[in-house]
């Protein structure tokens, strides 16, 4: 995959060869206050093959310390700079270095949708065993 960093960029890498996520590292050190969110610049840019997304998602090792990384969604289209959006939930200031490990870029394959509408008597007929059950519907 094509990617750009200026050199001193840090390029997002794994630990482990079958890890699902590519480390975002920030290119500059901030402090997040408690109850307070920052965009964070990683310096890298990418471009996705077609049919597929980027998505950002948090580390596990950080929200376990109250900061979050925010879920995003990076198009295969998008050419700028790939920034993480940090909230910092904690009763402390967080402390980001540059360097530091900020979220997981994972890559995945898109399927191809076409859109059909349907009459209220066919929609009867696409029925599941779930139904129309939403949040708590599968029990606890």
């Amino acid at each position: 995959m094509k990617f750009y960093a200026h050199e001193q960029i840090f390029i997002p890498t794994k630990a482990h060869e079958t890890d699902a996520g590519w480390d975002l590292r920030a290119v500059k050190s901030r402090v997040i206050a408690p109850g307070r969110q920052s965009k964070i610049l990683t310096g890298v840019r990418i471009a996705l093959p077609a049919g597929t997304v980027g998505l950002i998602m948090p580390r596990s090792s950080l929200t376990s310390q109250g900061l979050d990384a925010r879920l995003g969604v990076i198009d295969a289209g998008y050419r700028g700079e790939i920034a993480v959006t940090l909230a910092n939930s904690s009763r402390d200031n967080h402390h980001i270095i540059r360097g530091d490990r900020i979220a997981q870029l994972v890559i995945v394959g898109l399927a191809p949708v076409a859109w059909q509408q349907v009459d209220e008597d066919e929609w009867r007929q696409e029925t599941t065993d779930r139904g129309t059950g939403g949040f708590g519907s599968s029990g606890r």
